[in-house]
């Protein structure tokens, strides 16, 4: 055989796994159809370092992401990856909005986020001057990360520890034998070549379905489909010395979505978003359209904004395994020797908090090799 492992996809997700496996004296090589690592979801992210409060209690996505905020925290710390631990509040702008702040508060404590509490108005006021709210959830552990730098790092250390990596190398056929996968690539010039392996990881993230069928599962019967939401972001260009160093977010809305929230950036930039929506194809442009919806619901908790502070920025997209009008589905981290796929490990709707997650996601991962 070629390889031990072969990894598809070489996001923030598929880095860490790399970087977190590249110590089992193992034969691995990673496919990335790009030219580079993390040019899709992981390098269009708001870049947060989540503190667990949006995932069912019990989830992947709950444990994964508390277990992550920790281990994210201690890799940028010391591997000098820029970050900030600038915490977050949840802020509520009218009498009906504050009902929901303790239940918000209650299941993040539930889910082992640390350190969460309600802070008033006065408090608000001293933390944060120019947020209007009337009271807040804090959120000490959460923060923001140079992604690239974090990617940067993990691909540092996989190749530091013999991971061999092929950009520009789509997978278009998974075929299973006896003991092993063969994989076939289609490669930057057109060449097609291909790599036996023994264990493989789908790490492929908005292809991370696609992949999966490739390889021969019922992607319907499984739910391993992915659907796109595409999120969009304005920047704020003016007014930046006046506004939020913290992470200031709204009550989530009913549509399983976080709402439009600060997105201050390590540079010193300030971003608003996502606003996201469903979509059936991938395309980065922001429609300036937009602008109004982002005033008005941003307006609410930051009276200083002016609609002329805003412009168009980035789009991103993130990988669900569940479409319109259909309840949220966790992260599928999962040995498929059930559904007839022995060694093969698949992840699936890797969406947010895959950022905060991946670390713990590639110790997840390495558990499962080490047992296979």
């Amino acid at each position: 055989m070629d390889y031990d492992i072969v990894i598809i996809g070489a996001g923030v997700v598929g880095l860490a796994i790399a970087s977190e496996l590249a110590n089992l004296k193992k034969e691995i090589l990673v496919l990335e159809k790009n030219e580079s690592f993390g040019m899709e979801t992981s390098s269009r992210s708001s870049e947060v370092i989540h503190a667990g409060v949006y995932y069912p209690k019990d989830s992947l996505k709950a444990k994964l992401c508390v277990k992550g905020n920790e281990l994210l925290y201690n890799i940028a710390q010391n591997n000098d990856i820029p970050y900030k631990n600038c915490g977050k509040l949840i802020v509520a702008t009218s009498s009906e909005e504050e009902k929901n702040l303790s239940p918000i508060m209650e299941h993040s404590l539930e889910i082992g986020a640390k350190g969460v509490r309600v802070v008033e108005n006065t408090e608000i006021k001293k933390l944060e001057p120019n947020v209007y709210a009337l009271s807040a959830v804090y959120f000490p552990t959460s923060g923001i990360v140079d992604s690239h730098s974090l990617m940067k790092f993990f691909y540092g250390k996989a190749k530091e520890n013999g991971v061999d990596f092929l950009f520009k190398g789509e997978v278009f056929g998974i075929e299973k034998k006896e003991s092993f996968y063969r994989i076939e690539i289609k490669e930057y010039d057109g060449q097609i070549s291909s790599v036996s392996t023994k264990i493989v990881i789908n790490s492929a993230g908005l292809n991370s379905g696609k992949i999966a069928e490739i390889a021969g599962f019922d992607v319907e019967k499984l739910k391993y489909k992915i659907y796109y939401r595409k999120g969009i972001y304005f920047r704020v260009q003016k007014k930046l010395a006046n506004m939020p160093k913290m992470l200031i977010y709204p009550v989530p809305p009913e549509d399983s979505t976080v709402g439009i929230h600060t997105v201050p950036e390590l540079s010193g930039g300030m971003r608003l978003g996502p606003y996201d929506f469903w979509v059936n194809e991938i395309d980065y442009s922001v429609d300036s359209s937009y602008l109004d919806l982002f005033y008005i619901a941003s307006k609410k908790f930051l009276p200083i904004l002016e609609k002329e502070d805003l412009s168009p920025d980035m789009a991103g997209f993130q990988a669900k395994r569940y479409g319109p009008n259909e309840k949220s589905r966790d992260f599928i981290i999962k040995e498929e020797s059930k559904n007839g796929f022995p060694n093969f490990i698949n992840l699936i709707g890797i969406e947010s908090p895959g950022l905060t997650s991946s670390p713990s996601i590639a110790v997840e991962v390495k558990e499962i090799v080490k047992n296979l």
